[in-house]
């Protein structure tokens, strides 16, 4: 969460991908019975608290993109890394489809490439944080 609320630049805030969806994705997808749909209802409720959103929106699609990994948790376990970033780019467009419509609905905004590029960049960024969160797992487990 301190990568989604730390300031940076404006170029660089553009590209830069959903931190906290994309740990989201890897534990719901490596422990789906112990980071649920609660886990991604709550921690998206601490995003909207974070990001100054309305609350509930990021709890919403958070909850969404949760329910849809623990429901394909055991054959995107088996893919390789680059047909799961295809998932992972699925799953950042449907959250960013979601967060363009609640906007929308509020104040009328007109489309932007740029709000599409932390799509891009979280999903090139997927095989970098997988490794490294499963190492971190890894630190964590007993024996």
């Amino acid at each position: 969460m301190c990568l989604r609320v730390v300031p940076v630049p404006y170029p660089v805030n553009a590209i830069n991908p959903d931190w906290v969806l994309l740990t989201l994705i890897y534990w719901t997808l490596m422990l789906p019975y112990r980071k649920g749909v609660f886990n991604a209802w709550s921690v998206g409720l601490l995003t909207d608290v974070l990001m100054g959103r309305n609350l509930g929106e990021y709890a919403l699609i958070y909850a969404l993109i949760g329910y849809f990994c623990i429901n394909l948790h055991k054959q995107l376990r088996q893919y390789p890394l680059i047909q799961q970033s295809v998932f992972i780019f699925i799953s950042l467009l449907l959250a960013q489809l979601l967060i363009f419509l609640i906007e929308n609905i509020q104040s009328p905004t007109p489309f932007s490439v740029v709000f599409w590029l932390p799509v891009i960049t979280g999903t090139l960024c997927w095989p970098l944080i997988h490794p490294a969160l499963h190492f971190i797992r890894s630190i964590g487990r007993p024996g």
